[in-house]
């Protein structure tokens, strides 16, 4: 139900004021599928599913930092307002990271991004007790998630 109600938000929203508004998103579209994934595992217990709720929002943020120009380009924004605002971030510089090759994203975007993963980065940090939970291909899945996670917010960090 709540991955319907997050389609439904897409069709309603294109940008969030604030930090509690992207995680309300959040707690709709990305973490019901690590709710799913435990309950195929059969581990799913309220305080496995709260650790995997912050893997699977950090998971969606740093997803979104990676796609700043695609999604602009799209019509949305899914960076907090707030946070834009505080490194000085304008719609125009989010228009400009369109991955143009040779197309450097600006200072006020680049401090954005390096907010919001480490952001992201916290949340793994936060629910990566529930590896200690899992053992067997369950384990292996959610390390899996998590090393994802942290190879591509390197990666964005490297690209600058």
């Amino acid at each position: 139900m709540r991955l319907i109600e997050a389609n439904r938000v897409d069709q309603r929203v294109s940008r969030y004021r604030t930090w509690e508004q992207l995680q309300g998103y959040c707690a709709l579209s990305a973490d019901p599928v690590g709710e799913l994934v435990l309950r195929v595992f059969d581990e799913a217990t309220p305080e496995r599913i709260a650790l995997s709720d912050s893997i699977c929002t950090a998971l969606q943020l740093i997803e979104h930092c990676q796609d700043v120009g695609e999604d602009f380009a799209a019509g949305r924004i899914y960076l907090p307002a707030e946070d834009l605002e505080r490194f000085g971030c304008t719609d125009a510089q989010l228009a400009s990271d369109d991955g143009s090759a040779g197309a450097a994203p600006s200072r006020e975007l680049c401090a954005v991004i390096a907010f919001e993963l480490a952001r992201a980065r916290a949340l793994m940090a936060a629910g990566a007790p529930l590896l200690d939970q899992l053992r067997g291909r369950e384990r292996l899945a959610v390390a899996a998630f998590l090393a994802g996670g942290r190879a591509a917010a390197d990666a964005i960090e490297r690209a600058g």
